[in-house]
């Protein structure tokens, strides 16, 4: 069955495939977004992945070991770097009162409510005029090398969505690796991938409780993590096994509530539908766990009990699909520029072990932001697609960096821009000029940086 035909097809509804979306259809192009699940946001709704992560640069010092907050504490006070349709869900969900403000009280992270999202995201979708198609999932192309006509399962069979132009914003790259696109898994030395988590909502927690502990423990806590006496003390009692070296959980946009970020599965592979089994039992086990631990050990926590966990567990890396430029750790952590700069980060190189315990984290250089360039978005061997969000090109560690919501909606901002302006002038996106896609971008509110101003300097004149 074919099911609709449109200027760009964006595949995925979740931070990346929104800004995608959102961007095409501002540029003026007839736009289709296809999405797995019966709601949209992808990993900020379906797993939880909450808050927002910062997307200021980073101020110089260090977080203070007892740090109360609930929030990152090393992360804003310095200046904005990603704007555009990013910063405009944000304000939508705010006015709905469902996020908080960045601020130095959140760490310039972004608090906010899931289910909110969820209604924000319909309604931007309704008013762009973006149609979308929901449980529909993504099993292949019906042309190899190409990925204008995208096969679907859904519950009236098999359908076909076609168009000029593809965006894969899937996470795991399906559409690109089902067109012949080369894609890259895991880390170079061993192909492990970071590990799986599943994220939960916990309610009944009394920060007053909790801020007196760390008042009197100060070495027990930094910023969101730690406890670590209280994870030693459970363990050697058998109440737990903590498959990370801590606990780490985030405050949300309601009082009295947190998000945990506290279990682990490693060696496995979001690709591996066996592996997904395994990692959804496991870390549903974990989370009983965890939750116990909170309970019974951390004051605080006494009256607190699970609220939701992720409609599925939390895949944070899968396939790396190899694009015209590789964005490298090196790139990341020197704060690299490019001429064909479509978007900009500054969330640190975060590691977590894909063996187990232990997380790596190496910041972005004090009041600095890193660029990411076009060639990321354009997978070889294929010419009518683009990628945005956690599968664009990279190594493993910037990869580590890029898959935050930030900068993987920028980049979804991007490809979309990129897709349309391909759509309307029939071209291939690898042939649409760099200076017209920024121009583009900076009429929708990006901000680009030092090539930002030039580039917009080059279009008034």
């Amino acid at each position: 069955m074919h099911a609709a035909e449109a200027d760009v097809l964006v595949i995925g509804g979740g931070p990346a495939g929104l800004g995608a979306a959102l961007a095409a259809a501002d540029a003026g192009a007839d736009v289709v977004l296809v999405e797995r699940y019966g709601f949209l946001g992808g990993n900020a709704t379906a797993a939880l992945v909450m808050p927002w992560m910062s997307f200021h640069t980073r101020r110089p010092q260090p977080p203070r070991l007892g740090d109360v907050g609930l929030f990152p504490a090393d992360h804003g006070e310095g200046e904005p770097v990603v704007a555009g349709k990013h910063v405009e869900v944000i304000d939508r969900l705010i006015e709905a009162g469902g996020a908080v403000p960045p601020s130095a009280a959140t760490g310039y992270t972004v608090p906010f409510d899931p289910e909110v999202f969820k209604e924000v995201v319909f309604d931007l979708l309704d008013g762009s005029g973006v149609r979308y198609l929901l449980h529909a999932f993504a099993s292949g192309v019906r042309t190899p090398g190409r990925a204008g006509e995208v096969v679907f399962e859904t519950k009236s069979g098999p359908v076909v969505v076609s168009a000029r132009t593809t965006v894969d914003c899937t996470g795991d790259g399906d559409v690109a690796a089902a067109a012949g696109a080369p894609y890259e898994v895991g880390r170079e030395r061993d192909g492990l991938v970071q590990p799986m988590t599943l994220m939960f909502r916990v309610v009944g927690f009394d920060p007053t409780a909790f801020s007196d502990y760390v008042s009197e423990h100060p070495d027990q806590w930094r910023s969101v993590h730690g406890l670590w006496d209280l994870v030693e003390e459970a363990t050697e009692a058998g109440d737990l096994d903590l498959a990370r070296e801590d606990v780490l959980f985030f405050g949300t946009a309601h009082p009295g509530e947190v998000a945990v970020n506290s279990t682990r599965v490693s060696q496995v592979f979001g690709t591996d539908v066996f592996d997904l089994t395994r990692a959804e039992a496991v870390s549903h086990r974990q989370m009983t766990q965890v939750a116990a631990f909170l309970r019974d050990y951390v004051p605080g926590f006494a009256d607190s009990y699970v609220a939701q966990s992720g409609v599925q567990v939390g895949v944070r890396e899968t396939r790396r699909i190899l694009g015209d430029h590789v964005l490298t750790g090196e790139d990341i952590l020197t704060a690299r520029k490019f001429d064909d700069v479509i978007a900009r980060g500054t969330y640190p190189v975060d590691i977590h072990n894909p063996n187990g315990k232990g997380t790596v984290l190496r910041p972005v250089p004090a009041g600095d932001a890193y660029d990411v360039p076009l060639g990321c978005l354009l997978p070889r061997d294929v010419e009518d697609l683009l990628t945005a969000g956690r599968c664009i090109s990279g190594t493993h560690e910037a990869h580590s960096s890029y898959r935050v919501t930030p900068t993987a909606m920028a980049t979804g901002q991007a490809a979309g821009v990129c897709a349309a302006l391909a759509a309307a002038s029939g071209r291939t996106p690898r042939q649409v000029a760099v200076a017209a896609v920024q121009a583009e971008l900076i009429r929708q509110g990006v901000d680009l940086g030092a090539r930002g101003l030039s580039a917009e300097a080059e279009r008034s004149c």
